[in-house]
Formats: structure tokens, sequence, C-alpha cells
């Protein structure tokens, strides 16, 4: 069984020339769940796998990763085989948030008689959540806020950080073995997102040597962060990943 990382986007939110920073979990070539949902990333995803997708994870509400959400909800409502099927994960704290982003529009619909949530499968967590006979750990991250942002790993495979400061003491925990670890990552950081002086101050050479960057500024920062020494992602990239444990409790 062959696993990857299929990134479809990599910029960070102005870096629109870069697509949106999404990426999917590939299972043998087929899709097993995308990560994030902005205002392209559906477009991405339909010119790679046939439909929309069966299962989304949100790392957080910012506009550039759940723009899409609204478009797909028209997708799926108007679909009766699709509606209410398509899964929804994020972390319990952030649904308040998500609600108001793209839900709390006063109609769903013009006509009335749809409520926004209807259309999807939509499963909170909060250390995590099982699709397919895996279990997926879910962690906090560091971007504006407390609760506000949480990436995802699958353990022993990859670890994706959403947007976030260096998060050494999350990495500890989640990038065991042999995972990559996809990171947040610019020429430059600021009070929401990681730099790469923060990358070189934080994390130890054996970590950096898993880091895939991404969600940076422009094809040129991406160029800069490459000529460091460091793998960058770019949207259509495909990163082999290691086989996680067929199932896994989720006592840990």
């Amino acid at each position: 069984m062959s696993w990857a990382l299929h990134f479809l986007g990599t910029g960070a939110a102005h870096a629109v020339e870069l697509g949106s920073s999404a990426a999917v979990v590939e299972r043998d070539g087929e899709p097993l769940l995308l990560i994030d949902c902005g205002p392209d990333t559906l477009d991405r995803y339909a010119a790679t796998y046939a439909g929309v997708p069966n299962a989304l994870y949100i790392t957080h509400t910012h506009m550039d990763h759940v723009a899409g959400l609204e478009r797909l909800f028209f997708k799926l409502w108007f679909d009766p085989a699709r509606r209410g099927r398509v899964r929804i994960f994020l972390h319990a704290e952030l649904l308040p948030w998500l609600q108001m982003r793209v839900a709390d529009y006063p109609g769903a619909l013009a006509e009335g008689g749809a409520n926004f949530w209807e259309a999807f499968q939509l499963v909170p967590c909060t250390r995590g959540f099982w699709l397919d006979g895996l279990w997926f750990d879910v962690f906090g991250t560091r971007h504006h806020r407390p609760g506000t942002s949480f990436g995802l790993a699958l353990r022993g495979s990859f670890v994706y950080t959403g947007d976030t400061r260096p998060i050494p003491e999350m990495l500890a925990v989640h990038a065991v073995g042999d995972a990559r670890v996809a990171h947040d990552c610019g020429l430059v950081g600021n009070p929401s997102h990681t730099g790469i002086d923060d990358i070189e101050r934080e994390y130890d050479s054996a970590l950096r040597a898993r880091l895939v960057l991404y969600h940076y500024g422009s094809a040129a920062d991406g160029e800069a962060l490459e000529s460091r020494g460091y793998t960058v992602a770019r949207a259509s990239d495909r990163l082999a990943l290691a086989t996680p444990p067929v199932a896994r409790t989720d006592a840990g």
C-alpha cells in the first residue's frame, strides 16, 4: 500500500498564484482526506480527482482555508446522493468560529428550507478522529490566539501543521519515527506564522531534515528557502509517506 500527501496549493493568503494551502492524503493513489478548503481548492481537487471529497479536515477558519465550503454546500445540497454524506472533521473549539464564518448568513438558499450543515456530516472532535480504521491525532498550534488553530497527524506517517508559529513541544509528541512534517514557513516570521530563522532556532537538524515547507509568500521565496537546503512543497507535488499502522487505538 502506498501513501502520499498531495499538495493542491502551498501559498500564504496573499500568494494567490501559489494556490490556497491545502493537501490531500492519498492511499494507493486515491483521495482519503482533504485538508482545508480555500477559495480555489475545489477546482484544484477536481482537476485531479472525480467529484468532491468524501472527507475534509479544517485546521482553522481563516477564509483562505474555508472559503470553498459555501461552494461545496451547493454542490452537495443539489446532489441527493451526496447530501449529508461528506464528513467534515474539526476541533470542537472551531465550531462557533466556522458557524460565524460560513454558515450563519441568513438563508443558505434564497428560497429557504435548507440548513447549511444538513449538506454535510459534521464531526467535531478534540483529541482526534477515526477515518477508515485509522486514528488521526488533532493538536493545538500557535496561530493568532489559543484554541483557534489545530494541526493533524497520522502517527508514523505525517504531520500537517496548518498555519502556526514553531511548535517543538507538539512535534516532539506527534512527529515520531519517519513521519514527514509539512510546516508553515516563510522567509520572515511574524506573530502568526513561522519564518526560516524560527525553524533553525527551534528545531534540531534531525527534525529539520524531515520538514517540507509550505505557506510561503511567493515563488521566489520558495526558491530562497530551497537554496538553504530545505524541501519546499509546490502545488501538485506529491510527498511519499511511510505507511501508517493499519489501526491504532485512540488511548494515547
